[in-house]
């Protein structure tokens, strides 16, 4: 699978099959791509915890708030991507650029997550509605939760027409 074909088969998964677990060969390979993603100034100024059985279940609800998410429940994986603090030479050039290179660097690492797991034939979502608190004491990290990313088989999940901007409305050739 190219890369290409990757990004053209990757979509948010809202239905999971509970009874098929994530094969650990399959998520240290995801683990790995993330963990290779770029990041300023090799900062990788994010945690990740990988959260199963009942630690999912209790990421699952703290994600569930009015009424959103709930197949979060099914998904027998869940990734927690929290803030962590820049090296010394990424913090420098935040403060001087005036840029939190961090949110950068959490949607990079996100991508290569999610990218990864399509290429091992898993579905995922991105999750940005979540109660911080819960999910910082399921998983027992105090750093600021940026993302919950379900994960697991789709169960039956037919595949959806991408919709997106046209090329002229996103690209501009400037020579």
């Amino acid at each position: 699978m190219d890369f290409l074909e990757i990004a053209k088969g990757r979509q948010s998964c809202r239905r999971y099959d509970p009874a098929r677990e994530v094969e650990r060969s399959k998520l240290e390979a995801i683990l790995e791509a993330g963990r290779l993603a770029p990041s300023a100034c090799n900062s990788q100024p994010y945690h990740i915890s990988v959260c199963r059985g009942e630690v999912a279940k209790q990421v699952a609800v703290a994600t569930m708030g009015m009424g959103m998410n709930k197949f979060a429940a099914d998904a027998p994986v869940l990734l927690v991507v929290s803030e962590a603090a820049y090296n010394q030479t990424a913090a420098a050039g935040a403060k001087l650029k005036h840029n939190d290179y961090r949110s950068i660097d959490i949607g990079i690492v996100t991508a290569y997550l999610t990218a990864e797991a399509t290429a091992q034939g898993l579905g995922t979502c991105i999750l940005g509605w979540f109660d911080d608190k819960k999910v910082q004491a399921a998983c027992g990290y105090h750093g600021t939760t940026r993302l919950v990313i379900t994960l697991g088989y789709a169960a039956d999940e037919p595949f959806r027409t991408k919709k997106r901007k046209s090329t002229d409305e996103l690209i501009t050739f400037c020579e």
